[in-house]
């Protein structure tokens, strides 16, 4: 009589293949060969995925960057590397389980925005995300520099922006009109680096701390107003009450406050 193989797999592989056993039994042993493997991908993957945002995430700072005049000439000077945070708008800190990479799921949730009522509206928004994604530049201890993602609604549509401040956050270091559905050739001019260029230097709020910045109907006559655009009356006042309702209190305004207290 031949010896009994005590060896489990041997006995399993030398089943009939219609045994319903075996079929069971080898379904098992590849799913678990392949949960170990895709466990171990995950492992091995998980640093060069990591570097890999990482690298995007540089890139698309950079890109911002490039969009706003003047804004690379100033990184050289200063010699410093943008930083990106996450930041609650209702206490203007860093976010604590928000993050670069989950900021679109979380915003997917609707009750990660708050309704604006019609007093405090004057982007023409209807409702503002609890998190914003910003971009910062340290020296040292300090902010020296913000960049500030901004929307409103526009004589055409939305108009989409990003604003840097200078340390002082009061002084406008650069903007860039990321997207608009303006007028070409009249509103749409805000589009134009000429236009855009203007900025630098414009303080947004005078002695008192009274928000004083606006686009002038015609040329700029003070530190807190740009040049207007002819024939573009309320493309003009629509980026006046952007700018003015992010950088408030329903904004940026409790960051910016915690920035200038040197507790951010």
């Amino acid at each position: 009589m031949a010896a009994r193989d005590w060896n489990p797999l041997r006995r399993v592989l030398a089943l009939p293949n219609e045994s319903r056993t075996k079929t069971v039994m080898v379904a098992f042993l590849v799913s678990a060969l392949c949960a170990a493997l895709v466990s171990g991908a995950t492992v091995v993957l998980r640093p060069i995925q990591t570097a890999n945002r990482a690298a995007e995430e540089q890139a698309r700072i950079a890109a911002l960057v490039d969009d706003i005049p003047g804004m690379a000439d100033l990184l050289q000077e200063s010699g410093g590397t943008l930083s990106t945070v996450v930041v609650n708008l209702e206490n203007g800190r860093a976010a604590q389980d928000v993050t670069p990479a989950n900021l679109e799921a979380t915003l997917a949730d609707p009750g990660n925005w708050t309704t604006l009522g019609a007093g405090q509206d004057i982007a023409g928004l209807g409702r503002r995300p609890d998190y914003a994604q910003i971009y910062l530049l340290r020296d040292g201890d300090s902010v020296s520099l913000v960049l500030l993602p901004l929307s409103g609604q526009g004589y055409g549509g939305r108009i989409d922006a990003i604003l840097a401040l200078r340390e002082d956050m009061n002084t406008i270091a650069g903007v860039a009109i990321t997207g608009h559905s303006e007028t070409p050739g009249l509103g749409g001019r805000i589009e134009e680096r000429a236009w855009q260029a203007a900025f630098p230097g414009t303080e947004l709020r005078d002695d008192s701390g009274e928000t004083r910045f606006r686009v002038a109907q015609g040329p700029a006559s003070g530190m807190h107003e740009v040049d207007g655009i002819t024939g573009a009356t309320r493309t003009g006042r629509a980026v006046t009450q952007m700018v003015r309702f992010w950088l408030g209190p329903e904004g940026y305004g409790p960051l910016l406050d915690a920035i200038a207290r040197g507790e951010f």
